[in-house]
């Protein structure tokens, strides 16, 4: 099972991470005592990587770690055997030891296209929302934050969230909690908030907002980042079943509906930072993911458009202020 001692620890000594203390120990018991079918399994191959203390670790320009020495090819196949447990790989890449992790997302490219529109993420303290398997949070510490928190329900990204960290040398910098942004208090601790690819699978868009401004200080920064549609700033798109295949999808705003959306619940110098129609060479099949992908949800004769007649993915991202 899984040890939170260290974290616990760590937010013990925050005046303001302190207050979660008073809820966080049960709804992580909780999540504990809750079944999944594949957790064990996944749990013994996890066991299984050892804790690292590479010579190399870039996470200013990827997720890459390495030795001097370069390790033995049965150990290095016997590592990519366990990492490929972890399947699917949704978030990265990574690049371990010489293995290349090729995800189903090239998330490296969002990176750069959010980064020159945020403010300096040095000493910081960050939350990210849906962080998947916490590609962005090594890239967060990479830009020199404090500590970057993740949280995200699924049971395969914190193991795979955990075995990076473990070859990393168990890196305390970054930490993945199992929770829903519904679960957190009003903490009011993070200096930004990050909320990427999440907007659209909640059912009342505007509750998820509010949420987010609730885990910033005062002045902090909110980064959003969605599937919109084109449009103004009365622009939504509800569709009525699934959009590219997924279900559990609700509301795509136009970027301009979203800016209003935005200084709704009180943000203030809200920027629509860019935009940006996702590519088959940016979410694809890899032998790390190998379910279908955004070019099995596209319509055939016109990949302009998805398979039930929606426009393709368009994605944009939001920088916004929470008011002094």
């Amino acid at each position: 099972m899984f040890n939170f001692a260290n974290f616990y620890k760590l937010i013990a000594t925050d005046t303001r991470l302190q207050p979660w203390l008073n809820v966080l120990p049960q709804q992580l018991t909780d999540w504990q005592n809750s079944e999944h079918g594949d957790f064990g399994r996944w749990l013994k191959a996890l066991n299984k990587i050892p804790v690292g203390s590479p010579d190399q670790i870039d996470i200013k320009n990827s997720v890459t770690l390495s030795n001097d020495t370069p390790l033995e090819p049965c150990e290095l196949k016997k590592l990519e055997n366990l990492l490929r447990t972890f399947h699917p790989w949704r978030k990265g890449p990574y690049h371990l030891h010489g293995i290349h992790i090729d995800t189903e997302w090239r998330s490296d490219w969002k990176w750069d296209r959010v980064l020159p529109h945020i403010s300096p993420l040095k000493d910081r303290n960050i939350l990210d929302v849906g962080c998947g398997n916490g590609y962005h949070m090594w890239r967060m510490l990479g830009e020199g934050a404090r500590l970057c928190v993740g949280i995200d329900p699924s049971h395969l990204f914190l193991v795979q969230f955990e075995a990076v960290r473990k070859l990393m040398g168990d890196h305390q910098g970054a930490h993945l909690l199992p929770l829903g942004i519904e679960q957190l208090p009003k903490l009011e601790a993070f200096d930004t908030v990050f909320s990427m690819g999440v907007l659209y699978h909640r059912r009342s868009p505007l509750d998820h907002l509010i949420q987010l401004k609730d885990q910033l200080v005062s002045g902090g920064e909110l980064v959003l980042e969605t599937l919109v549609i084109e449009g103004d700033e009365t622009s939504v798109l509800v569709p009525t079943d699934r959009y590219a295949q997924m279900r559990n999808v609700y509301f795509f705003p136009s970027a301009k509906a979203l800016k209003v959306w935005l200084e709704q619940v009180g943000f203030e110098n809200v920027i629509i930072a860019e935009e940006n129609i996702t590519t088959t060479d940016e979410q694809r099949t890899t032998s790390w993911m190998t379910h279908n992908s955004l070019p099995d949800y596209l319509d055939p004769k016109d990949p302009s458009r998805t398979l039930e007649g929606h426009p393709a993915p368009r994605r944009a991202t939001l920088v916004a202020k929470k008011p002094h």
